[in-house]
């Protein structure tokens, strides 16, 4: 009895079970059944993407950087101008040395003009100088050192027994004179050329030069040097360092 009234409470229940469960509606989604296996794999995914994406910033980036700008034309102005200033300043610099020589130059041949600018008249007063020495050359020297004779006096007439005319001169006495004076005129024209540079030169005793001087002649003397000055025919004269007329010479031959 007891059984067949369980039964039939079991049944009611489950009969009211069933009714209430149709009732009910379903849910919009249900859980996959994946998600019901597993409820923390989506924060795993979540979790790994993020420490995916932090590894690829860590990691070095070996491709070039780009440039993030363009370059700029001022920037590029600036280094032609850069260069332009450079090959202007160096154009400069050689123009400026070329200045200072060409200032050098002209200061050196200005000098020259004017220190060699008698030269072709200093040339035809050598031969005066010359014609000097020779007229100083033809008195020898004993003529000039002999005693002087006192001339004889003319006989005084006896109305003028004293005059103021001075005593009359011997012929030495007037070759002594002319020789002073030939002298002196010879030595005022060779200070004259002293002051432009012009000096003469006597090469006896030196070795023969052909840029200084001129051979006449050649001798063989015993002793002396084969190649060397034996006589000065006319001295040699110098302008600065330049030869303006060169001596005339003899040299000693050479015998053997």
């Amino acid at each position: 009895m007891s059984s067949v009234y369980a039964r039939q409470i079991f049944r009611s229940c489950s009969a009211s079970l069933s009714s209430r469960s149709l009732a009910r509606p379903l849910p919009s989604t249900l859980p996959c059944r994946s998600t019901l296996l597993n409820p923390k794999r989506g924060y795993s995914e979540t979790k790994s993407t993020s420490a995916h994406e932090e590894q690829k910033k860590d990691e070095p980036n070996d491709e070039p950087e780009k440039e993030a700008h363009p370059p700029c034309p001022d920037t590029e102005k600036l280094k032609a101008k850069e260069a332009e200033v450079v090959d202007l300043t160096g154009r400069l610099r050689y123009l400026q040395a070329d200045f200072l020589n060409l200032q050098r130059n002209a200061a050196r041949e200005k000098e020259q003009t004017r220190d060699f600018a008698i030269t072709r008249f200093a040339s035809d007063l050598l031969e005066t100088v010359d014609v000097l020495a020779l007229a100083l050359k033809s008195v020898p020297a004993p003529a000039l050192a002999a005693e002087t004779t006192p001339a004889s006096e003319p006989l005084a007439s006896s109305s003028s027994s004293k005059t103021d005319t001075p005593p009359p001169k011997s012929a030495q006495e007037y070759l002594q004179e002319l020789h002073t004076g030939v002298e002196m005129t010879q030595r005022q024209l060779l200070q004259t050329l002293f002051k432009y540079h012009v000096k003469p030169f006597d090469p006896t005793g030196d070795k023969f030069d052909p840029n200084r001087h001129e051979a006449l002649y050649q001798a063989p003397i015993p002793g002396k040097e084969p190649g060397t000055v034996l006589d000065c025919q006319k001295p040699g004269y110098m302008i600065k360092d330049r030869v303006l007329r060169a001596a005339q010479v003899g040299v000693v031959q050479d015998i053997s």
